[in-house]
């Protein structure tokens, strides 16, 4: 898990530069997919170099795409984005969708190791 945590980190970077750049932004808010994939990328990289926390780390990316998704979901639906807020939005919502579910999946198979 920590090395999808980083990809999907380097992927939400470059969804955050590209639509900034494809823009012409100068709204800080264009940036909040890189923000969120810095983030993403940091618990990644302390779950690699100390797998002593590797748990915690990854339940704090899985809270983190839970937050992505609801923000995301929530500014589509509350302002109506268009254009490349739209983009951004979407690319947010299906990347992190994706790490969430791999990382509820991931959880449960540890779950049922420990039992067995």
């Amino acid at each position: 898990m920590p090395l999808r945590s980083i990809l999907v980190g380097c992927a939400l970077i470059v969804v955050g530069i590209v639509v900034t750049l494809a823009s012409d932004s100068s709204s800080a808010t264009s940036l909040i997919p890189a923000v969120i994939g810095v983030l993403f990328v940091i618990l990644g990289l302390a779950a690699r170099m100390r797998p002593a926390i590797a748990h915690h780390a990854m339940h704090g990316a899985a809270a983190l795409a839970l937050l992505a998704i609801l923000g995301s979901l929530g500014s589509l639906i509350g302002r109506g984005s268009t254009g490349w807020a739209l983009v951004a939005q979407l690319a947010t919502i299906v990347l992190t969708g994706a790490f969430l579910y791999l990382a509820i999946d991931s959880f449960r198979s540890a779950r049922r190791a420990r039992a067995a």
